[in-house]
Order: structure tokens, then C-alpha cells, then sequence
């Protein structure tokens, strides 16, 4: 079983924030070494603009010293022009963390599942549709992605595709009978393992089988790059995606969600 803290830095490195600062953390919890990455992008994505807690401890004077490093990081995120929000993921270790959080209110939002694979029993196509993969996202890659999973326009876009090329990645995209992009995905290829990201479909070809034979086409590719096998991401919600996943043979390796601080009305004037 892979563990977590190299799951965890396969995640960070297959969508590398644009900025990043360490912030040590062991003088602040009063010698119980932790440390947080501090990330930021422009505010495009939750992941490349928030606090990874790689390492934590608890501290000798139980959660004042994660309090003191909460501060810091919101002090960090505040010169950026971002809202403080951090990825939690759902083990003992975050027990502190979550506590200071949710005495200062954080929310909750947007709970992920962890799902991994080896190499064994790769499902193969038999649709018999062509999936074009290249080793750049193309115009029409990104249109197609940034029209389901984006968020802001032309501007925002060309962070994402920043974060995008920032490691080594397959991408691959398939067309209707008509020549149309119908759905892409991409594959991270991150220290001999390969992420699933950027699944989407466009809203017109939906439940025709275009996602199944992106992801198959991602999963035989990984054969040719020797991979020792493959994570992906996806949220609680999306129950539709999860089925197809694990029809693929992946199956469920824990789960993180972000909090983010509460939203600071300005005072009115009356």
C-alpha cells in the first residue's frame, strides 16, 4: 500500500502551485517539528492556492502553537490577496488542525475522494473510437476542459494552463463522428506514477461513453511509461464519476476536503 505522505506529494507535484513557501513550523508548535507548504496561484483552483499540512505536530502547549501557525499562514495569504484555505486530509493527524479550525469557524467545502490502482487488468476499449494523446493541451483540449471544470475567463485560463504544464503529462481527447471534441483527460506522470486529471465532457456528449475512452486510452498509456500504477480525484458528490472509476478497478485510499476562513464583512455604517 502506498503511504499517505508520498501520496500526498505525488498529488502536490501533478499540480504545482505557481508559488510556494515552506513555512516551519516547529518553532511555533515549541520544538514539535511540522511543516506546512503554503501555495498560490491567482486564486485559480482550491489546490494550487491553499496550505498543505505535510507534517504537523500538536505541540507542548496542546493547540496554541497551531493557532500561532494558522496566523502566520493567513498573515501570507493576506500580502497575496487570498483567502486563507487549507487542504485537510481525512486522518489522526489533522485531529489539532481541525480543532483550531473549526473554533474559527472555517467551512467545509468540496470533500474529495483518494482512489488507486496497480497495472494489473487495465481495462481496454472496445468502442473503436480514435483518442488523440499528446504531450501538450491544445486549444482544443483546454476548451473543452476549461468549458465544464473552469472558472473565470482568458485570464484564469492561462494560470490553469501554467499549473498544467508544470510536470510531465499525457493528454488525451476524443472527437464525435462529426470531428467535435467530446471529452479530454489528462495523465501526470509524477516519480513513476501517473495521476487522472482533467477528466471532462462537454455538455452534448454526455453519456455516450467519450469519458470511458478517454480514461482506458490514459490507462494504456501509462503501460508505455512503465508506471507502478495510478491515483485520481474525485468529489463526494460526483457519484456518476465514481462508478466509472471503479468499474476501472480503482478503488477508495482516503479522502481530504478544504476549510476555508470565514469571509470578513467590512463594518457598515450604521
Amino acid at each position: 500500500m502506498m503511504k499517505q505522505a508520498f501520496l500526498e506529494s505525488l498529488m502536490d507535484k501533478a499540480w504545482p502551485a505557481l508559488e510556494r513557501e515552506d513555512l516551519g513550523v516547529e518553532d511555533l508548535l515549541r520544538g514539535n517539528a511540522g511543516e506546512w507548504v503554503l501555495r498560490a496561484s491567482d486564486g485559480v483552483t482550491q489546490r494550487a492556492n491553499s496550505v498543505w499540512p505535510r507534517t504537523s505536530g500538536g505541540g507542548s502547549d496542546g493547540n496554541q502553537g497551531i493557532t500561532r501557525a494558522v496566523r502566520a499562514a493567513a498573515d501570507w495569504y493576506r500580502l497575496h490577496r487570498l483567502p486563507l484555505i487549507f487542504q485537510v486530509f481525512d486522518d489522526s493527524r489533522s485531529s489539532g488542525l481541525n480543532a483550531v479550525l473549526d473554533e474559527q469557524r472555517f467551512t467545509r467545502q468540496s470533500e474529495t475522494r483518494i482512489m488507486l490502482r496497480g497495472m494489473d487488468g487495465l481495462p481496454v476499449s472496445t468502442s473503436g473510437r480514435n483518442v488523440e494523446m499528446a504531450e501538450e493541451p491544445s486549444e482544443e483540449w483546454l476548451h473543452v476542459w476549461w468549458s465544464v471544470d473552469g472558472r473565470g475567463g482568458d485570464s484564469e485560463l492561462s494560470v490553469a494552463h501554467k499549473i498544467l504544464v508544470g510536470c510531465p503529462a499525457l493528454y488525451a481527447m476524443v472527437r464525435d463522428d462529426d470531428g467535435v471534441p467530446a471529452a479530454v483527460g489528462r495523465l501526470a506522470l509524477v516519480d513513476g506514477w501517473g495521476g487522472i486529471y482533467s477528466m471532462a465532457t462537454s455538455a452534448g456528449h454526455r453519456r455516450r461513453g467519450y469519458g470511458t475512452d478517454v480514461l482506458t486510452a490514459l490507462l494504456q498509456a501509462g503501460t508505455r511509461q512503465d508506471l507502478k500504477g495510478f491515483w485520481l480525484l474525485v468529489t463526494e458528490a460526483n457519484r456518476g464519476a465514481q462508478i466509472l472509476y471503479s468499474q476501472a478497478g480503482f478503488a477508495h485510499s482516503g479522502s481530504y476536503l478544504y476549510r476555508q476562513a470565514p469571509l470578513r464583512r467590512a463594518s457598515s455604517g450604521c
